[in-house]
């Protein structure tokens, strides 16, 4: 098996960061937290990928010890001493944990079951002060102290095994167990604990803290390779060579760069290996041997003075990319080994769409614009659907780039889920609700006005009552089917009804017979709406100047 140096960041971790970085500077909203259900499921698969590698180096070292005790006895016996630390500070962190979703939901949650957490059933994700509560503490004396006290311990004993060495290996270790204190945008200095642990969401701590794990699994794997290189750190030959890809993100904006290293993860320092992209096959030569080689047009990649091959391209359209190629490099017997790699990265549009849930509300008989978006995932892999209405792409340019909303009976809930396409796998997201309501009633107006004293030939020279939205975001019309305009003159009063929006001739001579003070009634005004309902609106109260 292979003992070089395991990627410091796998693909989930780097997104985890961007959307941490982007999210948490945010009011976010309960949707965009679930995201963080699959960063954290994501997490937890990579630290598992992480272990089983692990103990195959573990097994390694016992068959080393078998076939020469005096010569790997020492190195397999540091190698026990990082598993014990690497473990107790994993086994610590799942404790916090545990104690944090616990607290939360109650010890009977069906989150926890045993010592694992199963992130898919917890309800209080957006739970900001049961952590903040656990983890800083009423006095800053929370576990986070202890937790930074602890990775500080594990980070200087792995350093210590090592031999305080300044090579690639301390530096990664020191980098990914980073515990020092940040500097916020108005050049205050902020605290570690403060930074991870104050007044997050629920879900948002758990994935941090399944980041910490997963960054002591991927250490201890680092330190387990060294130890195990320093078995035969003078042999000149190596048993296996195995293709990794590095990149700090796979997730990139629109207008951004993607860059990643391509490299062997044991490789003989007296010559460079060569760094091919594009496409390649497995070919059986005439001897009977299978080797792989480039078809088509290909890229060769530079490689730095550490043997990384440099991949370079500009973040030009947005959606998955998928790259690869062969790294090809010589054996002792002067043959030339070839082994194959893949990777690929996601490119999305540079934007965040935040809903806040107080806000989420559909209107009955209109179109109800909705931006839907899941970080890292092209729109043509996302599909929606919604109960108590209809939802659609928008097609129309007024629309375009939308969703459309029709909800049909206000007074009843509608919940919206959304279903991504993540690397071939389908995810569907916790349905997000909102409040179906009917479109206010609009304010009657003549003249442009609600009532009040009016000049009579300004109201003379009137022909119709209007039905107008105020302060309402949709640009809607109603329409007045009928009203009544009542007047009282010489001491008979007097009433007159329109069966449309237009002032009635008669109506027109009793506004003509009005003298100065006199008041004049437009009452029982009834419009009708885009969702085809009937509203009596409230009446208009002159009085004439």
């Amino acid at each position: 098996m292979a003992h070089g140096k395991e990627t410091p960041r796998q693909k989930m971790i780097g997104m985890m960061y961007l959307v941490l970085t982007s999210l948490l500077a945010l009011n976010v909203s309960k949707e965009a937290v679930e995201a963080f259900k699959v960063v954290d499921e994501s997490l937890t698969e990579t630290t598992q990928i992480n272990v089983q590698r692990n103990n195959l180096v573990y097994k390694d070292f016992d068959a080393k010890v078998a076939a020469n005790p005096i010569k790997a006895g020492p190195w397999r016996d540091k190698a026990k001493e990082v598993k014990q630390r690497a473990n107790e500070l994993y086994n610590y962190i799942q404790n916090l944990k545990i104690q944090i979703v616990s607290t939360a939901e109650g010890k009977n949650t069906d989150a926890i079951q045993g010592k694992n957490i199963i992130v898919e059933n917890i309800h209080k994700i957006d739970e900001n002060n049961v952590p903040s509560q656990i983890m800083i503490g009423a006095n800053m004396n929370g576990k986070a102290y202890d937790l930074h006290h602890a990775i500080d311990q594990y980070r200087d004993f792995l350093l210590q095994i090592i031999g305080n060495k300044d090579n690639n290996i301390s530096k990664s270790i020191i980098s990914t167990l980073n515990t020092e204190d940040t500097t916020d945008p108005g050049g205050e200095k902020v605290t570690w604990e403060i930074h991870n642990f104050h007044t997050l969401p629920l879900i948002a701590v758990i994935t941090i803290l399944s980041k910490l794990q997963s960054d002591v699994r991927n250490t201890e794997g680092q330190t387990l390779n060294y130890l195990y290189s320093q078995i035969e750190a003078k042999d000149l030959t190596v048993n296996k060579l195995e293709a990794i890809v590095k990149a700090p993100t796979n997730y990139v904006m629109k207008g951004g760069e993607y860059q990643a290293q391509v490299f062997v993860a044991a490789t003989d320092t007296t010559q460079t290996p060569e760094v091919l992209v594009g496409n390649y096959k497995l070919v059986t030569k005439a001897n009977g041997e299978k080797e792989y080689q480039m078809i088509g047009k290909y890229q060769k990649l530079p490689v730095d003075k550490s043997g990384h091959g440099i991949y370079k391209v500009p973040a030009s359209t947005t959606g998955e990319k998928k790259w690869g190629g062969l790294i090809r490099i010589k054996t002792p017997s002067g043959n030339i080994n070839s082994y194959p790699f893949e990777a690929s990265y996601t490119v999305a549009a540079p934007n965040v769409v935040v809903s806040p849930t107080a806000m989420n509300v559909f209107y009955v008989g209109v179109n109800n614009p909705v931006d839907i978006s899941v970080p890292g995932v092209g729109s043509d892999k996302i599909s929606a659907s919604m109960t108590n209405g209809s939802i659609r792409r928008g097609k129309t340019k007024r629309f375009r780039g939308s969703w459309i909303v029709r909800p049909k009976v206000p007074g009843k809930k509608a919940l919206v889920r959304v279903t991504a396409d993540m690397n071939g796998k389908k995810i569907t997201f916790p349905g997000m609700p909102f409040r179906v309501k009917r479109v206010p009633d609009p304010v009657a107006k003549v003249a442009g006005k609600k009532g009040g004293p009016i000049s009579k030939s300004n109201l003379a020279a009137q022909s119709v009552v209007l039905a107008e939205m105020e302060n309402f975001d949709f640009d809607l019309k109603f329409r007045v089917t009928s009203f009544r305009l009542s007047v009282t003159i010489k001491g008979f009063t007097y009433d007159e009804i329109s069966k449309s929006n237009r002032l009635t001739p008669k109506q027109k001579g009793f506004i003509n017979q009005m003298r100065r003070g006199q008041r004049i009634i437009f009452d029982d005004i009834k419009a009708v709406g885009p969702d085809n309902t009937t509203r009596k609106l409230n009446p208009i109260i002159f009085t004439i100047q």
